[in-house]
Formats: C-alpha cells, sequence, structure tokens
C-alpha cells in the first residue's frame, strides 16, 4: 500500500493508522499493569509527541493518571545517521526523585538516545526508569539497552510519519512508513 505524500514523496506505509491505534492500545494495558497508576511520563520530543499524546490517552482510558513532562533530545541534525552524541535541547522541569518514571520514544535503533535518557532520569532519582518504543529496529544496537515496552520491530529503514521525519517533513502523517526510492 502507498500514499502520496506532501511534496510529492511516494511514501510506503509499514504500519497503518488501525494498526497502530490498537497496538497503542494494548502498549497502555501492559504500561498500566507494570507502572503504576501515576506514572510521570516524560517523551522524548520531538519524533514521540504524537505517539506521546495517543499512548497518554490510552492511559486514562485504562485507570492510569500520569504526571506528564518532555525532554529534546538530539542525536540526529537534520540527518538521516545517528551523530552518535545526544545532546539535550530541552529540559524536564518535573522532579523526578522518588516517582516512577515512563519515557516515552519513537524508535529504539542505535539506543544512545533512550539509554542516555533512561540514565539520566536515574541518576535524577527516579524510583523506577521504563522505557516505551513504537518502534524497535533489531540487530542496530550500538550500547546496551532493551526497551520494556515495544510497539513494533521495524525493518531496517528510515521510516517517517506518525511524528517521525526526514529534514522536518512527514511528522503529520497518521501512519508509520518510508520514502520510497
Amino acid at each position: 500500500m502507498s500514499s502520496l505524500a506532501p511534496k510529492g514523496a511516494r511514501i510506503k506505509v509499514l504500519y497503518p493508522a488501525e494498526e497502530i491505534a490498537a497496538r497503542v492500545r494494548a502498549l497502555a494495558a501492559d504500561v498500566s499493569a507494570a507502572a503504576g497508576a501515576d506514572p510521570l511520563v516524560i517523551p522524548i520530543l520531538k519524533g514521540s509527541f504524537i505517539f506521546a499524546a495517543d499512548l497518554l490517552r490510552a492511559l486514562h482510558e485504562a485507570g492510569v493518571e500520569p504526571d506528564m513532562d518532555f525532554i529534546s533530545l538530539s542525536s540526529y541534525g537534520a540527518g538521516t545517521t545517528s551523530l552518535g552524541e545526544v545532546r539535550i535541547v530541552r529540559d524536564t522541569e518535573a522532579v523526578v526523585s522518588g516517582r516512577d518514571v515512563l519515557i516515552v520514544d519513537d524508535i529504539l535503533e542505535s539506543g544512545r538516545t533512550l539509554a542516555f535518557a533512561k540514565d539520566l532520569m536515574a541518576a535524577r532519582g527516579a524510583r523506577s526508569v521504563r522505557t516505551c518504543v513504537l518502534l524497535r529496529k533489531p540487530g542496530k544496537l550500538a550500547v546496551d539497552i532493551e526497551a520494556d515496552f515495544v510497539g513494533f520491530d521495524c525493518p531496517d529503514r528510515f521510516v517517517v510519519g506518525y511524528g517521525m521525519d526526514v529534514a522536518h517533513a512527514f511528522r503529520q502523517l497518521p501512519f508509520v512508513g518510508y520514502v520510497e526510492p
């Protein structure tokens, strides 16, 4: 299945909106069973913002009352390859010490960003730190980390849509796909 996307690019759909919605509800059920009734949810911006919003609504429907803050981390810049170094673009404001934290990210690929965020929250005294990612690319890890909750295993493609971009384009797409060559 393909869809004509902005700027005339052809996008091959990997995960349609309906499949993502069903998986997000299932993830919310798993998170609610493990993370308690009032975790501090910290989405990593920018790529996870749509996933995080849908997950938060699904958590609410599952009876969870999360608090929320954001962190913006960068390891890609405007390119499609990780630069290997993670930097904080915008830090959290919430008190993390003594809290159960759920870090939400769009994709677990090299693992550097997620590991950085997890280590940062642990260093700030979180009682527990769990991680939830929409996509995981098996075999791509550069650091030793596993996500606690995973939406889908993803083929080795540079994906766009559902909040993820290439050079700031295609975030608005309601599905996850990749630009066809």
